[in-house]
């Protein structure tokens, strides 16, 4: 565009956005050595948790970990600021047990704002960004506008831009311009992406009403308190609140459906008025009413959102209908029949980019050194944002050094499973991480993240010394148990011995520890009761030992699979192929192919339309191009 304004700024990396995504990618990139820049609409909402005031879960509690792993923010402050923890799915086996918390909302807000600020190489600026471009004279460089006036120049860009894309907010027929309550949307961006030839859409997320809690009936609600030894999320030791707080459930009732059903024109979603495709896993309750009309009630989850405010978030009840309808609908339910609404629900539509134009570096492939994180991709949620924020982040700061690129596998970690999804498949809804998604999510638990990750991170340099050498005891402690299981034996008359023969079935033999675990009905409290040598080591340590002698044959099994998978991945596809020539290929493969631009073989193996077939020929192709032969 030619902009002749004066330089306000020059960074290495700027990030545009202070969500989850943005506070990560900033800190990240900083982690590294990069000199950042981090601009925001609002200073003062940074770190602002917009919708439930919780982390992690199924799934998403295995990327906070993962994030945690590579010296990321999210976890710990969790830790620090969490009013419940609790460990969904403790009952069934590791790879699908996930923690979560309940955080105070304003105490992570504040957390990760001081974190920002005290990080070393990060500056944080508050600017409306309205548009990034490439400088003229310079492909490599891009400038960054601001409404202020402001022209920032910088090696790479990260675009964290949220819900904020031509944000419309809904509450009945009341349409409001926003990204989210009290604060503007970001138009002029989006129209310059547009412009830029990014494809987006239209997607659609909602929050319910929030209550105050001095209004509800507590006595007729069932009370879920939170676990002790409390799960947490950080590998680091954390300063944990002394207390944790109580949530509570109660259930919409027949007056509740039947009141929604009634007023269904009263709903911008099924009034035609909202264009965005709304999350398939977590609905609005107008959506639950319609879609499961033979289910009695729904539960409703009550969720303090602070130790010393009085607001309850009413999880299980997103809501678009007008006040006056969020009003009756929330008294309709058992509990809360005197219950004060303290802020109104809403849905919000918003723009999104079409995430099969990003690399797996999350780069864009229509201007070099811009990376684009979190919802503006096409996720919901705090962790999956986050979870792209960190990948971008490192991907700028380490492009900018002249460093190779962060790109997780599959078979490594769950942040490589959502970049994967993401940029090879694409998304027309919004995108939320499941353990289903993962093919070995027995490999990527959510207990061994650091084992897997860290010394990557090490590598990177953007893990801290603190971490590195809390990991390092650990990788060394789990390496001396496992050594001593693999190495001690129990003979059958010894009082283990006879134990796993009363317990666990004839033991003729003399057996390792380790083969001692792998015996169904042996516990790890059995055997260092009977086997008063067994070294001592904290839960974490020991927990690697129990998973891996419990799921050993299916590890191993997990563990060959994806070591034939890294050989297909190794076979790297290059930039400037043309798939044009490659004969063999259909049409649609072809397309497909020239649209994503795999950057390896097994990330071509991913993408709908491009078949086992047309993976042969590819292979094929690629085997005759690598050993210099002619097509």
């Amino acid at each position: 565009m030619g902009y002749t304004a004066a330089l306000s700024g020059e960074y290495d990396v700027i990030v545009v956005g202070g969500g989850h995504a943005g506070a990560e990618a900033a800190a990240a990139s900083a982690r590294l050595g990069a000199q950042t820049l981090l601009l925001t609409g609002n200073i003062d909402t940074i770190g602002q948790m917009s919708c439930n005031p919780a982390i992690g879960g199924l799934a998403k509690g295995h990327l906070v970990r993962e994030i945690d792993a590579l010296d990321g923010l999210m976890g710990r402050i969790t830790d620090r600021t969490g009013l419940q923890f609790r460990m969904l799915n403790a009952s069934k086996g590791p790879a699908v047990r996930g923690p979560r918390a309940q955080s105070d909302r304003k105490l992570y807000r504040d957390a990760i704002q001081a974190e920002l600020f005290a990080t070393p190489n990060l500056r944080i600026m508050q600017a409306e960004v309205t548009d990034i471009e490439p400088q003229d004279d310079d492909a490599q460089t891009l400038l960054v506008h601001c409404h202020t006036g402001w022209v920032f120049r910088a090696g790479a860009v990260v675009l964290t831009t949220g819900t904020f894309l031509k944000g419309l907010l809904h509450i009945g027929k009341q349409q409001l311009s926003g990204g989210r309550a009290g604060e503007p949307a970001a138009h002029r961006l989006a129209e310059r992406l547009a412009v830029l030839g990014f494809r987006l859409g239209r997607l659609k997320t909602g929050t319910p009403p929030r209550l105050d809690a001095r209004t509800i009936d507590f006595a007729q609600l069932e009370e879920q308190a939170g676990e002790e030894p409390r799960p947490h999320f950080s590998f680091l030791p954390q300063t944990m609140p002394a207390y944790q707080m109580p949530c509570y459930i109660t259930h919409t009732s027949a007056a509740t459906h039947q009141l929604i059903r009634d007023n269904l024109h009263e709903s911008p979603v099924y009034g035609g008025q909202i264009e965005g495709t709304g999350p398939r896993y977590c609905p609005s309750i107008e959506d639950k009413v319609v879609r499961f009309a033979g289910k009695e009630s729904h539960q409703v989850f009550l969720e303090p959102e602070g130790f010393e405010n009085h607001e309850i978030y009413p999880n299980g009840i997103s809501t678009s209908f007008p006040v006056h309808l969020q009003q009756a609908i929330v008294n309709s339910i058992p509990g809360l029949e005197r219950a004060q609404i303290l802020r109104a629900g809403y849905a919000i539509e918003y723009d999104y980019v079409d995430p099969t134009e990003l690399r797996h570096t999350l780069e864009t492939k229509k201007i070099p050194n811009l990376f684009f994180a979190g919802q503006l991709n096409g996720t919901t949620g705090y962790e999956e944002a986050a979870a792209q924020g960190l990948i971008a982040g490192l991907n700028a700061g380490l492009k900018v050094a002249g460093k190779k690129s962060l790109v997780l596998s599959r078979s490594e970690a769950y942040l490589g499973v959502l970049v994967d999804d993401l940029v090879t498949r694409g998304t027309t809804e919004p995108y939320r991480m499941f353990t289903s998604r993962a093919e070995y999510r027995l490999l990527l638990r959510a207990d061994n993240a650091d084992l897997r990750l860290t010394q990557r991170g090490i590598d990177l340099g953007c893990v801290g010394e603190d971490r590195r050498a809390h990991f390092l005891t650990k990788q060394q402690n789990v390496a001396v148990l496992m050594g001593w299981a693999h190495n001690t034996k129990v003979r059958p008359a010894d009082p283990l011995g006879q134990l796993v023969a009363q317990q666990a079935g004839a033991m003729t033999t003399p057996l390792t520890v380790f083969e001692v675990l792998k015996r169904p009905g042996i516990s790890l409290a059995s055997v260092k009761t009977h086997l008063h040598s067994f070294p001592l080591f904290n839960n974490e340590v020991e927990e690697q030992l129990i998973v891996e002698a419990h799921y050993d044959g299916y590890l191993q099994r997990q563990q060959m699979e994806a070591e034939r998978l890294q050989s297909d991945e190794a076979m790297e596809i290059p930039v400037t192929i043309n798939y044009a020539t490659i004969h063999g290929l259909s049409t649609e493969a072809r397309q497909k192919l020239e649209k994503i631009q795999p950057g390896t073989l097994a990330a071509a193996s991913q993408i709908s339309g491009v078949t086992p077939a047309a993976l042969h020929v590819l292979w094929m192709h690629l085997r005759r191009s690598q050993s210099g032969l002619s097509q």
